[in-house]
């Protein structure tokens, strides 16, 4: 028997509805477990920030339930506060203050802060303790972002976005810092736009589109609800844009998609879908341009369901 696990975040029948009916959350529902790393995924516009804002505290829904370790923002939002550290997509700190300087400023507005060196040591920052903020380099205030919400010992760490711009080095980097906060037992709820980052770092995730939930779970689970473990894609003479419906029927496949001008077929089994493929385009008198094969990731699951990338403007 399994026990339950306990809810870090839970949000239920979450609404926001800016002046002019502009619904940027309708109904959204999601639980996030403490010590896992959560990610929220959605493209441009459907919800995200609005979201994150609220969770955060930093935005009143306009009607539904937000619980932070069975609080509510209601009734225990000095106690909530003290439970959570928060980096923003554009931290802007001050310039001409130091590193230790400004991690000392954001632990002072906690009552059980940790240790300035012990962050700074973590995000490795201790050599440009002295540095002014505005001569680190993009990593080093990114990692400075990160450590100002390390330096609260917050049981929960809201990310959003926190690799946008960096070298492959400064990712990984964060990312093992995230893998540690974890190990200490930390929750964690990320937004990224790398889809990469997403697979590697989340233990579930939900993708959100137009303010609602429309798919949740880890990425194995995402990728089996799509259908299919592999995807073939093929441009060939003789294809009718948006003809999709020859394609859907080849035996083994389950979903089918455009994308820039070639058909993706979501299937079980190429071995039995590739040949069946090849006979239909011979026998529509057409030739084959283009075939590859793959494994079917995320992307793969995130472009099916809204129907854009998770990096398109």
């Amino acid at each position: 028997m399994m026990l339950p696990m306990n809810v870090a975040v839970r949000c239920k029948g979450l609404r926001k509805t800016y002046e002019g009916n502009v619904e940027a959350v309708r109904g959204l529902d999601l639980e996030i477990y403490a010590g896992e790393c959560f990610g929220l995924l959605g493209p441009n516009g459907a919800g995200k920030t609005t979201t994150i804002e609220i969770l955060e505290g930093l935005l009143e829904p306009t009607s539904g339930e937000v619980e932070i370790l069975g609080n509510s923002w209601k009734t225990k939002n000095r106690e909530i506060r003290e439970l959570l550290g928060i980096s923003l997509q554009e931290t802007r700190l001050t310039e001409k203050l130091t590193v230790r300087e400004t991690l000392e400023l954001f632990a002072s507005f906690y009552k059980r802060p940790r240790s300035v060196e012990e962050v700074m040591a973590e995000l490795a920052l201790t050599e440009k303790s002295e540095a002014w903020v505005g001569k680190l380099s993009g990593g080093q205030k990114q990692r400075l972002a990160v450590a100002t919400a390390l330096v609260a010992n917050p049981k929960i760490l809201f990310l959003d976005e926190p690799t946008t711009g960096l070298d492959p080095q400064s990712r990984r980097q964060l990312w093992e810092i995230i893998g540690r906060f974890q190990e200490r037992g930390g929750t964690v709820l990320l937004t990224t736009h790398y889809m990469d980052e997403a697979e590697r770092l989340c233990d579930r995730l939900a993708i959100i589109d137009h303010g609602q939930t429309i798919a949740a779970g880890t990425t194995p689970d995402l990728i089996e609800r799509l259908g299919g473990h592999h995807m073939v894609e093929f441009d060939a003479t003789g294809m009718v844009a948006g003809e999709l419906e020859p394609w859907r029927a080849l035996p083994g496949v389950e979903a089918v998609h455009e994308e820039d001008g070639r058909v993706v077929l979501s299937v079980r089994e190429p071995h039995e879908t590739i040949p069946a493929l090849l006979a239909a385009i011979h026998n529509r008198s057409g030739r084959l341009l283009h075939l590859t094969t793959r494994q079917a990731s995320l992307e793969d699951v995130f472009v099916h369901l809204t129907g854009r990338h998770l990096r398109e403007d």
